[in-house]
C-alpha cells in the first residue's frame, strides 16, 4: 500500500518541496498542511500585523494617559459631583471623588493588561486572540460611542476618546486583512 501523507518539511526550514501538498512554489497549500501542522521555522510577521502589534501597544500607553488625566481633573470631577447632588457635604464630595478615582485606576489598568496581552498573542499568530481582540475592540467602539452622549465631558477626554475609537478601528482593519489572515493560517493551521 503507497504512503499517501504529506512528506515533512526538511529540517531547518518551513518551504515545503513541490508535490501534491505544495503550491509549486515551494510553500504549504494552505489547505494540505498535515493536521497539526506548524511551522519549523522563523515567520516573519507581515505589516499587518507588525503595524496592529504597534497600535496596541500605543493603546496601553492611552490607557495608561487617560488614568493621569483623571488625576489632573480632580477640580472638574469634584463639580460634577456637586452639581449632581448640592445637598452633599465635602466628605462625601471627596468619598465621590476618590471612589472615582478608584474605579479608573482599577479599569485603565486591566485595560492596559488587555492591550498588551493582546498584543503579544495576536504578535504571535495566535487566532483565538484575533476573535478576542474583535470583540474587544468592537465593544470599546461602542461604549466610546456611548461615552460621547455623557455630560460633563472634558475637551481633552474627548480627544483621548476620538483618539481611542481610531485606535480600535485601524486595528480592528489590520487584523483581518488578506496578509494577516494567511499569517494566523501559517501560525495556528487552517481550520
Amino acid at each position: 500500500m503507497a504512503n499517501t501523507s504529506p512528506p515533512p518539511p526538511p529540517p531547518g526550514g518551513d518551504p515545503a518541496p513541490a508535490g501534491p501538498w505544495s503550491t509549486g512554489a515551494g510553500q504549504w497549500a494552505s489547505d494540505s498542511r498535515p493536521a497539526g501542522y506548524a511551522p519549523t521555522g522563523p515567520v516573519e510577521r507581515p505589516g499587518p500585523i507588525q503595524t496592529a502589534v504597534m497600535l496596541m501597544r500605543l493603546g496601553a500607553v492611552l490607557s495608561a494617559i487617560g488614568v493621569l488625566v483623571a488625576f489632573l481633573q480632580t477640580d472638574a470631577i469634584r463639580d460634577a459631583i456637586r452639581e449632581a447632588d448640592s445637598g452633599l457635604t465635602e466628605s462625601e464630595v471627596d468619598n465621590g471623588v476618590t471612589g472615582y478615582l478608584v474605579v479608573v485606576v482599577v479599569t485603565g489598568l486591566v485595560a492596559i493588561g488587555l492591550w498588551l496581552w493582546m498584543a503579544a498573542a495576536n504578535g504571535e499568530g495566535k487566532r483565538w486572540a484575533r476573535t478576542l481582540a474583535t470583540v474587544l475592540g468592537g465593544l470599546s467602539i461602542v461604549f466610546t460611542l456611548l461615552s460621547f452622549a455623557q455630560d460633563g465631558a472634558t475637551a481633552l477626554s474627548v480627544a483621548l476618546s476620538l483618539v481611542s475609537l481610531a485606535l480600535a478601528a485601524v486595528i480592528l482593519w489590520m487584523l483581518w486583512r488578506p496578509e494577516s489572515t494567511a499569517y494566523y493560517d501559517r501560525m495556528s493551521g487552517p481550520r
